[in-house]
């Protein structure tokens, strides 16, 4: 059985990252097949597959999830 690589983070360029409240999304794709992001603040991990990551980008890019007044 071959060994995961450890999860490599990145933050988003559009994040500004504050010291006094560093609040940042941090994502990694370097595990094939996975999408693993991760709440800068309280280091808490959810991991997708590629198509489920995909499928939210595309919601997310068309409205899908916007909040409705």
């Amino acid at each position: 059985m071959t060994a995961l690589p450890e999860l490599e983070f990145r933050t988003s360029t559009a994040c500004s990252y504050d010291n006094n409240d560093p609040r940042c999304v941090e994502v990694a794709t370097n595990r094939p097949g996975t999408v693993a992001v991760r709440n800068s603040t309280t280091g808490k991990t959810v991991e997708f597959t590629t198509a489920e990551w995909t499928d939210f980008l595309t919601g997310a890019k068309v409205g899908e999830f916007d909040v409705k007044p």
